[in-house]
């Protein structure tokens, strides 16, 4: 691995350096650095409004999406120099989560399968945030077999009436468009007859409810459709030919995910050095100690891992299946941390003000965000045969229903 900069690229990171420092919105640095895995905070400042005010400053200087082709509202940059940008953004990177689905998972499906004159129409303004994307997948009876949706579509003339219910849709409730897998033909195997279409969130008989979560926040949905219709100009691929089309998606997901999960080690540093315990500081405590040294050699993997990623992207090699593995130990590793911090702390680890509590109360946050973090984006069960398999060569899991029409597998109203 190399890890220093080539000419080229310090060229870039000083250039990015610059211009973070001179248009960055400073006034939210102190909240923002403050802020759990899931919990954005901006002080007294919409989130959201700040997000989009800092994402449109990016993209009139041209520094969002830098990797997109320039006639969609990138620099057509390397893989690399993205990278780099994001290092560099630092804790200002923390106002795109509102974007992280439509620019990391949307976007590239609409880049692969819409027509030219929706890539135009659509790619730039959710470059810039003014149009925010959400991804229409997961199901009650659907989220890690994907495959088994049930969302319906059929075709009427040049439209299609969609009915369904989506489940755990992030950001729903503010997104102004969504990618959308149904299914169009229950006769066939369930990989197959599944078809996606692009929508606006807007349209006649969509229904959205937010999901109340642990934390207060709302931000995962329930989206229902109630004849729904959708123009078959917004189909993304053939009819059928769903699978391929989604796979686009959860393929850019795992990458747009996993490489941004926090594991909470700097944090927990930086609080046992200054918490009190017994006669002394937490980290004089040995088994405090001893707890910080796996994860730090955990955390120093981590670090090695994805400098691996970052050395091939500069090659320009594409990384393959094995960063599952990053998000599968990251997410896990969080959940563990925010524990502990919350423990060492005793009865105050109940506090959840963030005015009050011992470090901001970012570990309360990271501890009640971090159950979703192992399901979103692919759970550890679906990661870990994902990294056997395609990583390691074993045999895949036996599959009862392989080869039988959707209509035909046994549930358990018909079986």
């Amino acid at each position: 691995m190399d890890f220093s900069d080539t000419n080229e690229e310090a060229t870039f990171r000083a250039d990015a350096r610059k211009w973070i420092s001179e248009n960055a919105p400073t006034y939210l640095f102190d909240s923002l650095s403050s802020s759990g895995f899931g919990s954005t905070r901006t002080g007294d400042y919409d989130p959201l409004k700040e997000a989009q005010k800092w994402q449109k400053k990016k993209a009139e200087a041209g520094w969002a999406c830098i990797q997109w082709p320039k006639e969609y509202g990138g620099q057509s940059a390397t893989p690399i120099q993205s990278v780099i940008w994001n290092q560099e953004e630092g804790v200002y990177g923390k106002l795109s989560g509102s974007f992280i689905i439509g620019q990391g998972m949307c976007a590239p499906t609409m880049m692969a399968y819409a027509a030219e004159d929706q890539k135009q129409r659509y790619l730039p303004k959710l470059a810039s945030g003014e149009e925010i994307w959400c991804q229409l997948f997961s199901e009650p009876q659907a989220g890690s077999d994907l495959a088994g949706l049930r969302t319906r579509a059929v075709k009427d003339g040049d439209n299609w009436i969609i009915n369904g219910e989506k489940i755990w849709t992030s950001g729903a409730q503010y997104s102004d468009f969504g990618i959308l897998i149904t299914r169009t033909d229950p006769d066939a195997v369930k990989h197959k007859g599944l078809t996606m279409f692009f929508l606006d969130m807007r349209s006649a008989g969509v229904d959205i409810r937010p999901i109340k979560q642990a934390n207060g926040d709302s931000a995962f949905n329930e989206v229902y459709f109630e004849d729904v219709q959708i123009p078959d100009s917004q189909r993304l691929g053939e009819v059928g030919d769903g699978w391929r089309v989604a796979l686009t998606t959860l393929m850019n997901e795992r990458m747009a995910i996993g490489g941004g999960i926090a594991t909470g080690y700097p944090e927990l540093q930086e609080l046992v050095e200054s918490l009190p315990m017994g006669v002394g500081k937490a980290i004089d405590n040995p088994l405090v100690r001893s707890k910080l040294a796996d994860w730090y050699a955990k955390s120093a993997g981590l670090r090695n891992t994805a400098s691996r990623t970052i050395s091939a992207l500069s090659k320009g090699e594409i990384p393959g299946p094995e960063n599952s593995i990053g998000k599968l130990v990251a997410g896990g590793m969080m959940q563990d941390i925010a524990k502990f911090g919350i423990d060492i702390q005793g009865l105050a680890g109940t506090i959840t003000d963030p005015e009050v509590a011992e470090g901001a109360a970012r570990f309360q946050a990271m501890l009640l965000r971090s159950p979703a973090v192992r399901i979103e984006g692919g759970t550890d069960q679906i990661l870990r045969n994902i990294i056997s398999e395609r990583v390691l060569g074993l045999p895949a899991d036996m599959r009862a229903d392989k080869g039988l029409p959707f209509n035909k597998i046994p549930t358990g109203s018909n079986s």
